[in-house]
C-alpha cells in the first residue's frame, strides 16, 4: 500500500487503523463520537419508556419499567460483576447495582429504574466533561496538517506527513501549520507560536532560524529543511508529556484514590448494618422493608463518583490552563508543589537575563563606537557582534586596510592608515585604542530580560517569601542584576555542584516547597533536586522537557507567576469539590438514617453533586491567570 493511496482512502472515508495514523486518530474520534451517540439514545428511550410507565397499570407497567432498567443499566451490572470476580474489588457501579437490584426486590421499581437512569446521565456528563478537558488540551498542539508538499528532483509532491522524513524540504505556504521542526532555506515570514508558547504575537524568521511544530506561518511561503519529523517534533513530545501527566500524581489525588477503596467497602458493610442489624435491635420486626430501603439508599447516597471524578479532573483542567499560557506542567504533584511554592532559586544567565552580550555604556562618544565596530567586523566573538548590533549601521570595508584577531585578547585593524585596537579586558569591558592610545572604552553586559523584575515583584505578592539568585557569573556582574530586578540573596560564581550545595540548604531551611530555575541545559543537576525544577525557553531543548517538572515554552519568566497563580486556583477547586461532596453527602445520610430522605435525595447527592463537581472542576480549565 503506497502513501498515495493511503491518503486518498483517508479523504474518501475508507478508513483502516492499519493503513495511517492520519487514519487511526480518524478513527479513534469517530469512535468516541459513535459511543457518546449510543449512551445518548439509550438515555432517550429508556427516558420515554420510564415517562410513559407513569400512564400504565398491572403488567404492562413492569414490562416498560424493566425494559428501561435494562437498556441504561445492563452494561454497569456487566462492568460491576466484572469488576467484582476479576479485580476482586467493588466500585460506584457495584454499589449502584446493589442498591437497585434491592429496590426492585422490595417493590420500589420506580425508585430503582430512576436511581439507574440519572446515574447514566451523570455518567455521559462526565463523559463530556472529561472530554472537553481532554480536548482542549490536544487542541492546542495536535492540529496538524494531513499531508506536506515536499521538493523531490525538482518537483513538488504532495505526501502524507508520516512519509516526510530528516533533511526533506518542505513548502509551506502562508496559513499553512508547520508539522515538524526545521530550519528555514529559503524565504522569511511571521509565525504563529501561540498554540505552543501561549505567545500572541507572531515572531518573525528568515533563511537560518528555527521553525517548531505546531506553528502556524502567517505571511509568506517558506522552505524548510525538516530537522525532526512530525513524530519526534517539539509539538509531539509537548503533546505527549501533557496526556500522561496524570502519571505524576498529587498527594491529594493520590488520597482521594485511596479513600474512595475504602470508603466504598465501608459503605457497604454500613448499608449491611442498618439494613439486617438495625431492624433486629429496634424490636420491630415489621419494619425490616424500611431499614433495607434505608441501607439501600445509602448505598446510592455515598457513591464516591463526585471525589474520584471531580478532583483528578481539576487538576488535569488546571495543566490544559497552564499549557494555553505557554507552561507545561508535567504532573498533578507539580501543580500541588507551585501552589505551595514558598523559595524560589533562580540562575542568572538565560533566566533573569537573555543570555547574550549588549553594550550597556560607551565611554569616549560615538567615534569610539564607530571605529571599534569596524576592528571588530570580521571576528565572531560575541563581543564583537555585540559592538556591532549597538552600531547598527553598514559597515565600508573599503576603508579596512587590514585586520587580525588574537584568541582572548582582541582584535586588531588598520582603517585609514591608523592601526585601531580592541582590548578585551576582564568584567565585560573592552579599551578601544587608536595608535597605542587609550581613546575610549566599551561597556558591555548581560541584558537583563524586559520582564524579569516583573516576575520577582510578581512572586513575592504571591507569597514566595525567599528568592536566591545562584550563578556561576563573576560577583560583581551577578550582584549588579540581581540589583536591578531585586533580589537580594546573591550566591555567585558557583559551579554546578556548588550550585547544587546551596540548593540543598535552602531547601532545608525552607518550609514550603522550593523551585529552581534554569535554562534547562547547564542546569539539569540542580533543576532535578529541586523540588520544582522549572526551566526557561524549552522550546525545541530537549533537556529542559525531560529534566524539569515545568517548562516556560516561550522564555518569558513572568510565566512563572502565572504557574503559580494558576496551580493555587487548581488546588483551591479541588478542595472546594471535595468539600462540597462531602457535605451534601453527609447532610442527605443524615436525612436518610432518620427516615427524612429517599432515592430520590440520595440520587441528587450522588448524581447532582457530581455534575456540579465536575462543572466546578472545569473552572480551572477556563482560570484567566492574567
Amino acid at each position: 500500500m503506497n502513501a498515495e493511496n493511503v491518503c486518498e482512502r483517508h479523504v474518501h472515508g475508507d478508513h483502516d487503523e492499519k493503513c495511517c495514523s492520519c487514519c487511526e486518530e480518524k478513527l479513534h474520534e469517530e469512535h468516541e463520537g459513535s459511543e457518546v451517540k449510543a449512551q445518548v439514545i439509550k438515555i432517550i428511550l429508556a427516558g420515554a419508556l420510564f415517562a410513559a410507565s407513569f400512564f400504565t397499570r398491572g403488567a404492562l407497567n413492569y414490562v416498560l419499567l424493566g425494559a428501561a432498567y435494562l437498556i441504561v443499566g445492563y452494561e454497569v451490572i456487566i462492568n460491576a460483576v466484572k469488576e467484582l470476580v476479576t479485580e476482586h474489588s467493588i466500585d460506584e457501579e457495584f454499589l449502584m447495582t446493589v442498591a437497585t437490584v434491592g429496590a426492585i426486590a422490595i417493590g420500589e421499581m420506580t425508585e430503582a429504574v430512576a436511581v439507574m437512569l440519572f446515574y447514566s446521565v451523570g455518567e455521559l456528563l462526565e463523559d463530556i466533561a472529561c472530554e472537553r478537558s481532554r480536548k482542549s488540551i490536544t487542541a492546542l498542539l495536535a492540529l496538524r496538517p494531513d499531508s506536506v508538499t515536499l521538493k523531490r528532483g525538482g518537483e513538488l509532491v504532495t505526501v502524507p506527513i508520516d512519509a516526510a522524513e530528516k533533511g526533506d524540504v518542505a513548502v509551506v505556504a502562508a496559513g499553512e501549520r508547520i508539522a515538524f521542526d526545521g530550519v528555514i532555506v529559503k524565504g522569511e515570514t511571521a509565525v504563529d507560536n501561540s498554540a505552543l508558547t501561549g505567545e500572541s504575537l507572531p515572531i518573525s524568521v528568515a533563511v537560518g532560524d528555527a521553525v517548531y511544530g505546531g506553528g502556524i506561518n502567517t505571511t509568506g511561503t517558506i522552505e524548510v529543511e525538516i530537522t525532526r519529523p512530525y513524530a519526534e517534533s517539539s509539538a509531539a513530545r509537548i503533546l505527549e508529556l501533557v496526556e500522561n501527566a496524570q502519571e505524576k500524581k498529587a498527594k491529594t489525588e493520590r488520597f482521594i484514590t485511596r479513600f474512595a477503596r475504602k470508603y466504598t467497602v465501608a459503605v457497604v458493610a454500613l448499608a449491611l448494618v442498618i439494613a439486617f442489624v438495625c431492624p433486629i435491635f429496634t424490636g420491630y420486626a415489621e419494619t425490616f422493608r424500611g431499614w433495607l430501603y434505608r441501607g439501600l439508599t445509602l448505598l446510592v447516597v455515598s457513591c464516591p463518583c463526585a471525589f474520584v471524578i471531580s478532583v483528578p479532573l481539576s487538576f488535569f483542567a488546571g495543566i490544559g490552563c497552564a499549557s494555553r499560557n505557554g507552561i507545561l506542567i508535567k504532573g498533578t504533584s507539580s501543580i500541588e508543589g507551585l501552589a505551595k511554592l514558598s523559595a524560589v532559586a533562580l540562575d542568572k544567565t538565560g533566566t533573569l537575563t537573555k543570555g547574550e552580550l549588549a553594550v550597556s555604556e560607551v565611554i569616549g562618544g560615538d567615534e569610539v563606537l564607530r571605529l571599534a565596530a569596524y576592528a571588530e567586523n570580521s571576528s565572531s566573538h560575541p563581543i564583537a557582534k555585540a559592538i556591532l548590533r549597538a552600531y547598527g549601521k553598514p559597515v565600508d570595508i573599503s576603508l579596512i586596510e587590514s585586520s587580525a584577531e588574537y584568541a582572548g585578547r582582541g582584535v586588531t585593524a588598520v582603517i585609514g592608515g591608523e592601526e585601531i585596537a580592541v582590548e578585551r579586558g576582564e568584567g565585560g569591558s573592552v579599551s578601544v585604542r587608536r595608535s597605542g592610545k587609550e581613546i575610549g572604552r566599551i561597556i558591555l553586559s548581560d541584558e537583563l530580560k524586559p520582564d524579569s523584575k516583573e516576575a520577582i515583584s510578581g512572586l513575592s505578592g504571591l507569597g514566595v517569601g525567599r528568592v536566591t539568585m545562584l550563578s556561576g557569573d563573576a560577583e560583581t556582574a551577578a550582584k549588579r542584576i540581581a540589583e536591578e530586578v531585586g533580589i537580594s540573596d546573591v550566591r555567585a560564581e558557583l559551579t554546578p555542584e556548588g550550585k547544587c550545595a546551596e540548593l540543598e540548604k535552602i531547601i532545608a531551611e525552607n518550609g514550603g516547597s522550593t523551585a529552581f530555575v534554569g535554562d534547562g541545559i547547564n542546569d539539569a543537576p540542580v533543576l532535578a533536586l529541586a523540588d520544582i525544577g522549572v526551566a526557561m525557553g524549552g522550546l525545541g531543548s530537549d533537556a529542559a522537557i525531560e529534566t524539569a517538572d515545568v517548562v516556560i515554552l516561550d522564555d518569558r519568566l513572568s510565566r512563572l507567576p502565572t504557574a503559580v497563580k494558576i496551580s493555587k486556583k487548581t488546588v483551591k477547586i479541588v478542595y472546594e469539590c471535595v468539600a462540597f461532596a462531602f457535605l451534601a453527602k453527609l447532610a442527605v445520610i443524615i436525612l436518610e438514617l432518620f427516615g427524612l430522605a429517599g432515592m430520590w435525595a440520595a440520587v441528587f447527592a450522588d448524581v447532582g453533586v457530581t455534575v456540579l463537581a465536575i462543572l466546578n472542576a472545569l473552572r480551572a480549565l477556563n482560570y484567566r491567570a492574567g
